[in-house]
């Protein structure tokens, strides 16, 4: 904009970033003309809340003056672990196309100076092909695992195509002709690899702006991968308030709280933009303080840390604000022909039929019915008391009470990886249902679900959230609960706990999974202590 300086168009540019690499290339650019940037997503999970933050800071991009493209990162998609299946991905990257301009309509920005392009358009020329070859053959296997660490699906056996994504990310800076790329801070990896890489195949190095992450409700970052620690941004009014009303958060915390993190970036820079002064109500009974209207985040952050703000006051608050914000972005998509692409681009699963018991004079076979988590009775569980076994110093002796009065004994081969004192009065996930055994002379009648790293060096059990109670569910969305009235006594014969277990996994955002479902309870998700990958067993 003709108004602004090269000075001032740089510090509208970088405002509310967590990080700018780049910082004195970017200034010599705007000292002679506007910027070029582009923002890219990856088509794989519905857009969520998160998308918000990004969308603002386009925004800023435009009123300093510059020139956004934003890919629509359709092979990026597939390749990342295929996240997107390749018979959805078009349809899916119509659907981000669609709401990504719904959602900057819906904050008054413009569209009609964005540039869109869908890297397929591109990423499959043979001149493309090249340059990524060129790319290749400069990039070590090391290299390109620790440039996706943070981004892509980490597995214990990586795909190839999981390792050139950070350079077809590198390269996509060269043909769409930028000066920088905006992305999450969690990217910070591929931007460093670009800088590196672009320059060793003969192409300039480019800027980096880095914005911060969104929390999730229930975990590190809101990821479009994980329903519980998201919300999307078609999500219907009364889901809102389900997901806030279980989302964590505790009286005077605001440390780890998603919800209050979600107002400091979300709500108060979307209520700054176009000159507004941003403000925030809690409307409350006078005999719990009265409505009180906040204009600086740091004031509601105090009165909340001094227990001043009640946690279910600040969750109706913000569920309200969500509802506002998401209303012209569903009406947006209330017609026929945006339903369809909605079903097109994410299928209603179809419901799983377990196969029916043949009738047998043999005690019930295990093998007639389906092999799925259904068939696992895990339970949030509480550690009452640990001791190291006698016979053998690398194993614990665990008293675990598994909910309503059922005590049981545990034998675990964890005191090598855990110290005794973190074993006491702690909260587990239990395996409940298993065929009890004698194990190194002692009769074990459940099994501790633990993760360890993909070589097995670090092993932590899981972490149910804060505030459960021994005999709390652990749900699998779309999986009945296995029956506890009369539950079924795995047969170790049949190995169904280990055909299950196979599919468990960490998530990038150090969460339990089956397959691509968290394993959920009423406060959230389960989580690990530190690991980010590896196996749970």
């Amino acid at each position: 904009m003709a108004s602004l300086t090269p000075a001032e168009k740089y510090n509208v540019i970088s405002r509310n970033l967590q990080e700018v690499l780049g910082k004195e290339q970017i200034e010599s650019i705007l000292a002679e003309r506007d910027l070029n940037i582009y923002w890219g997503t990856a088509p794989t999970g519905k857009p969520h809340l998160g998308y918000f933050v990004a969308m603002t800071k386009i925004a800023d991009f435009l009123q300093a003056g510059c020139h956004i493209t934003i890919l629509i990162a359709d092979i990026h998609a597939f390749l990342d672990n295929m996240k997107a299946p390749m018979e959805l991905v078009g349809k899916r990257a119509e659907y981000y196309t669609q709401l990504i301009k719904a959602t900057l309509t819906s904050i008054g920005v413009p569209t009609d100076k964005l540039k869109f392009v869908l890297g397929s358009s591109y990423q499959l020329t043979a001149e493309y092909s090249l340059a990524n070859m060129k790319l290749c053959s400069k990039t070590t296997e090391r290299d390109a695992k620790k440039a996706g660490a943070e981004v892509v699906k980490q597995v214990d056996n990586a795909l190839l195509s999981g390792l050139m994504y950070p350079g077809m990310q590198a390269l996509d800076e060269e043909f769409l002709g930028v000066d920088a790329q905006f992305g999450g801070v969690d990217q910070r990896k591929i931007f460093v690899f670009a800088e590196k890489m672009l320059p060793a195949i003969g192409y300039k190095k480019r800027s980096h702006l880095m914005n911060v992450m969104v929390p999730g409700l229930a975990g590190p970052k809101m990821s479009s991968s994980d329903a519980d620690s998201k919300i999307d941004l078609l999500e219907a009014p009364e889901d809102v308030k389900r997901k806030l009303s279980k989302a964590f958060c505790e009286e005077g915390n605001i440390t780890d709280n998603g919800i209050l993190s979600f107002v400091k970036t979300v709500l108060f820079p979307l209520g700054s933009m176009h000159g507004k002064t941003p403000s925030f109500s809690i409307l409350r009974p006078e005999k719990f303080g009265g409505d009180v209207t906040y204009t600086l985040f740091e004031d509601l952050e105090n009165d909340f840390k001094d227990k001043k703000v009640h946690p279910g006051d600040l969750k109706k608050a913000v569920t309200e604000s969500i509802n506002v914000l998401l209303g012209p972005i569903r009406k947006w998509f209330d017609n026929d022909e945006l339903r369809q692409l909605t079903e097109d681009a994410y299928p209603t699963p179809k419901p799983q039929v377990k196969a029916k018991p043949v009738k047998s004079n043999k005690p019930a076979a295990s093998a007639n019915l389906a092999v799925d988590i259904s068939r696992l009775d895990i339970r949030v569980a509480r550690v009452l008391e640990a001791k190291v076994h006698e016979s053998n110093p690398n194993s614990f002796i665990s008293t675990v009470d598994c909910g309503n009065g059922d005590v049981r004994t545990v034998v675990s081969g964890l005191a090598k990886y855990i110290p005794l004192a973190e074993m006491q009065n702690r909260l587990v996930c239990a395996v409940c249902n298993l065929k009890p055994g004698k194990f190194q002379g002692v009769l074990s009648s459940a099994m501790l679900l633990a993760g360890s790293s993909p070589d097995d060096s670090i092993i932590e059990l899981l972490q149910p959230p804060a505030g459960l109670e021994a005999g709390d569910l652990v749900e699998f969305e779309g999986f009945a609960q296995a029956d506890r009235s009369s539950p079924e006594k795995l047969n170790p014969k049949h190995l169904i706990f280990e055909k299950v277990s196979e599919e468990f996994k960490i998530s990038p955002e150090g969460l339990a999974q089956y397959k691509d479902l968290q394993f959920s309870t009423k406060n959230g998700p389960v989580g690990l202590k530190s690991l980010k990958e590896g196996r749970i067993r």
